[in-house]
C-alpha cells in the first residue's frame, strides 16, 4: 500500500498536489483519524471571517528528527517556537519566499495532538500567502512542518490566525 506521501510526491504538478492535499485532507480524517495539519482563518477589520482554509501538511525531514530527538532523556535539538509565512510553493528546509514570522501564540498538547498557533495582526504579513512553515527559530532555523496552498488575500487591515496540528499517531 503507498503512503499519502508518495501519493502527493507523484501528482506532478502543484495544480493536481493542491488537489490531492485538499481530497486527501477531507477522506484521511475519516479513514485513517486526523492527519497533520493547519487550519487559517483570515479576517476584516471588523473580526468577520472573509476566508478559512484546512490543508494537509508535510512534517519535513528536520522535523521528524526534531520530534524523534524529543524523546531522548536530554533532547538536543530546539522545539518549535515560531510560525512563518510567504508567498510562493516548493519549500523543503526553508519557505521559498517568506514574508513574516511570528513567535507562536500558544502551543498546547492533548494526548498525542500537539497544537501550535501563529496569529498576524492587522499590517503585519501582508500579501498573497500560500505558503507557511513552522520552525525552532526567530530566523533561519530549522522548518519542522511545511504546508502551500490557494492564495489568502491578507490586506493590511485583516489579521490571520493558523492553526496547526500535529498528531501523533
Amino acid at each position: 500500500m503507498r503512503s499519502i506521501d508518495s501519493i502527493v510526491a507523484n501528482a506532478k504538478s502543484p495544480i493536481k498536489n493542491n488537489f490531492f492535499r485538499y481530497i486527501l485532507g477531507k477522506i484521511a480524517p475519516k479513514v485513517f483519524g486526523m492527519p497533520l495539519h493547519i487550519r487559517a482563518i483570515l479576517r476584516d477589520e471588523f473580526g468577520n471571517i472573509k476566508q478559512t482554509l484546512s490543508v494537509y501538511n508535510t512534517v519535513t525531514t528536520a522535523g521528524k528528527n526534531g520530534i524523534a530527538d524529543q524523546l531522548l532523556a536530554s533532547p538536543s535539538l530546539t522545539k518549535p517556537t515560531h510560525m512563518a509565512i510567504g508567498t510562493s510553493t516548493g519549500g523543503t528546509t526553508t519557505l521559498t519566499t517568506e514574508i513574516d514570522r511570528n513567535a507562536l501564540t500558544s502551543k498546547g498538547r492533548s494526548s498525542a495532538v500537539v497544537t501550535m498557533v501563529g496569529d498576524w495582526a492587522a499590517g503585519d504579513g501582508t500579501g498573497s500567502i500560500t505558503e507557511a512553515g513552522v520552525f525552532d527559530a526567530a530566523s533561519s532555523g530549522n522548518m519542522w512542518l511545511y504546508s502551500s496552498f490557494t492564495a489568502i488575500a491578507k490586506a493590511a487591515g485583516d489579521t490571520l490566525s493558523i492553526s496547526w496540528t500535529l498528531t501523533i499517531s
